[in-house]
């Protein structure tokens, strides 16, 4: 209701008049919402997680170790909300939702006897208030990266809009170093700043499936926030591990074909690029390239790495941030062995235009095809993984798919507010079954 009179607002108002008065409108919804839950935040402790990439896998990770040290969690994120051993699908489309669900949240939390609540936090949430009225216990900052541009106005902006929950004094902040930008986190903590950096995981003992630096990143925020309030090492370890798989974070999809299925969210060009190189090496020229620049893309400790790596890859539409469509192209090519170009979530833009704008950032012509149905996409790649199979050296080849773009998006947005339902786990399921009745 509140979104209709909004969108009415848009078309009858003035847009300078309409702009002048969203923080008023925001910040009024805010306290309203606070006020009819009773201001729930004063009597729950919470966390807040922002951050370009990784806010999820770190809110689960968090979550985990709490549960861990046997303490009553609630957790809202991109991926799920839930309240004590209560739980269910976030399906709104939204990572953070609207202020009255988070007061609600809160409030329900509260009355669960929860301890804790694990709240990602998004720039465009803040932009719009949804984290005033909500006392602030502790904030973690993953890092940050080129997104939102056009809805900010400017990366300075989407900058300060997370800076804004740091300003608000939280008692712990915990900040990621490797990133340019989380010292500026730090400056703000009141009582404990914990930053952390990628070389700190040299040393640790912690078990854990997740891959990928980026999740050593990931671990490393939710531990050093878990040390901040006195969590016991062996809950701090026993969370980690507990942790086998985050939904739509480089979710491997279990099959008897002979081949790896990876289904992540990665939807910018770092986390893109991050999801490549934990799963592959780059191509020689990459390679080549880098070893110039002293740098190196050899395979890492860790899984072993795909022998080949067919990419599904497309790109958000409704105007967002389309300078990155050529660069996922660029990146993919250095990566991926074949890449199949699809529709992800149009919005009101032609999906034809927007693969064209990936395709722009490919040299070599012959790495990729075009299928916008993303079900048929998706089963062309495991199509061709399955022909990949075999031996080569006395090796056996395993074939990889990744499938990138949406992670645990409940639909596929269209024109004019349309949505269809979607998931690209379940699509990969079904698509699997239809393959294993044909190849056996």
């Amino acid at each position: 209701m509140l979104e209709k009179l909004l969108n009415l607002g848009r078309e009858i108002i003035p847009d300078f008049l309409f702009r002048l008065g969203q923080p008023i409108y925001h910040y009024k919804l805010a306290l309203l919402a606070a006020l009819i839950y009773r201001f729930p935040s004063g009597k729950i402790k919470v966390v807040m997680i922002t951050g370009t990439k990784g806010k999820s896998t770190t809110a689960e990770l968090v979550n985990s170790i709490l549960e861990a040290a046997d303490l009553r969690t609630a957790l809202t994120s991109t991926i799920r909300t839930k309240i004590g051993e209560t739980a269910y699908p976030n399906l709104l489309k939204m990572t953070t939702p609207g202020r009255f669900f988070l007061q609600k949240f809160l409030r329900r939390a509260v009355s669960e006897k929860c301890e804790w609540a694990v709240i990602e936090m998004t720039s465009q949430a803040v932009a719009q208030y949804r984290h005033k009225f909500i006392d602030l216990d502790a904030l973690i900052f993953t890092g940050i990266h080129p997104e939102h541009i056009e809805s900010h106005g400017s990366f300075d902006k989407y900058l300060e809009a997370k800076l804004e929950l740091a300003r608000t004094r939280p008692h712990i902040i915990v900040s990621n170093l490797d990133d340019i930008h989380g010292q500026k986190f730090l400056d703000f903590a009141h009582e404990k700043k914990i930053g952390f950096r990628l070389e700190n995981w040299t040393g640790t003992t912690y078990k854990t499936n997740l891959i990928g630096d980026f999740n050593k990143r990931n671990i490393l925020a939710a531990t050093g926030f878990a040390q901040a309030i006195g969590i016991p090492e062996e809950s701090i370890a026993s969370g980690i591990a507990n942790l086998k798989q985050v939904p739509g974070r480089m979710e491997f999809v279990p099959n008897n074909l002979g081949i790896e299925v990876v289904v992540d969210y990665a939807h910018t060009t770092g986390s893109l690029q991050a999801v490549y190189e934990a799963l592959r090496p780059a191509s020689p020229e990459l390679q080549r390239g880098e070893q110039a620049q002293g740098k190196s893309s050899q395979p890492k400790a860790g899984p072993p790495r795909a022998e080949k790596l067919i990419c599904v890859l497309g790109a958000c539409g409704g105007g967002r941030d389309k300078w990155k469509r050529s660069e996922f192209g660029k990146i993919a090519e250095q990566y991926c062995d074949y890449i199949i170009l699809t529709n992800e979530d149009p919005y009101d833009e032609n999906p034809w235009r927007i693969v064209e704008e990936i395709e722009s950032g490919i040299s070599d012509k012959s790495k990729y095809e075009v299928e916008i149905n993303r079900r048929k996409a998706i089963n062309k790649a495991l199509q061709l993984a399955l022909q990949s199979r075999g031996r080569t050296s006395g090796a056996e080849i395993r074939p990889l798919v990744l499938i990138t773009g949406k992670g645990t998006d409940p639909y596929i947005m269209g024109p004019g507010g349309t949505k269809q339902s979607w998931s690209d786990a379940q699509v990969v399921r079904e698509e699997l079954a239809k393959l294993t009745q044909t190849s056996f």
